[in-house]
């Protein structure tokens, strides 16, 4: 898959998505790189450790979350997306479900599309994802936790967003998805989807795995969101082993090394 000037091997490999989040309340970084100076600090430090990609973010999707207008969300990104653009030759992504932000940033520069919402929040958002011919993720993602068959029935969901945006003209070969750690899943449901990765494969797109100092790694090793990195490198293992395309991490450096390692190993 080419995104941006870059041919992404999806089938032999497993690339870093950085994360940038550009906002005051992110439940990880919130305020660290709100400043387009610090901004581009963090995606120089990056860079050089090795991230493909990176996601930029203006709304934080924490627990409780307070919305951020489309506004401001465009005030934070467009900014950040145009110095990374001018700056780095890396390409950039945009982390928002909303499509007046989502074509802002690809008038920005931007390459793809990160909607946690699959396409669906907002009506318009396939119709601009499609029309810029780019590659999106599609994550899971749903109003309830009212599963039948868990696994089945998340599959399910990718389905019908993925159809639905296929049918809305978004280009097939260009969809990527995202199991949806951390969204309208239990402890034991996030475990679940981490451990069954490898089943996602049979849907023919390219898996996302984003896990990076999620509840899941702090609740099963009682540990708080900066201690989180060893937890995270884990899953990172676990998603090279079952083929992932992408992880999407916060310390790019060490999730780096544990893909080269577990893949040199692979090889063999």
């Amino acid at each position: 898959m080419r995104i941006g000037k870059i041919d992404f091997d999806f089938k032999n490999k497993t690339y870093v998505m950085g994360i940038l989040n550009v906002t005051p309340d992110s439940f990880s970084d919130g305020g660290k790189y709100n400043t387009l100076d610090s901004a581009l600090k963090h995606t120089e430090r990056m860079v050089s450790e090795g991230a493909a990609i990176i996601d930029v973010g203006g709304e934080s999707t924490k627990p409780g979350y307070i919305p951020v207008s489309c506004e401001e969300q465009i005030a934070r990104v467009v900014p950040v997306i145009e110095g990374i653009r001018k700056n780095f030759d890396i390409p950039v992504s945009v982390d928002t479900a909303d499509a007046q932000v989502a074509k802002a940033a690809l008038e920005a520069g931007c390459s793809l599309v990160n909607d946690i919402r699959s396409l669906q929040g907002d009506e318009n958002m396939r119709s601009v994802v499609a029309n810029a011919g780019v590659p999106c993720v599609i994550m899971h993602n749903r109003a309830n936790m009212d599963y039948t068959d868990f696994m089945s029935d998340v599959k399910t969901d990718l389905e019908k967003y993925c159809r639905d945006a296929v049918e809305a003209g978004v280009d097939r070969e260009k969809i990527i998805i995202d199991p949806g750690v951390g969204f309208a899943k239990t402890y034991e449901q996030n475990l679940a989807i981490i451990n069954r990765l490898e089943e996602f494969q049979s849907m023919g797109y390219p898996v996302l795995l984003g896990t990076s100092r999620k509840s899941v790694i702090g609740l099963t090793l009682d540990l708080p969101i900066y201690e989180r990195v060893e937890g995270t490198i884990a899953t990172t293992v676990m998603a090279v082993m079952k083929g992932a395309a992408i992880v999407r991490v916060h310390d790019v450096k060490e999730n780096v090394r544990a893909i080269r390692m577990t893949e040199a190993i692979l090889q063999k």
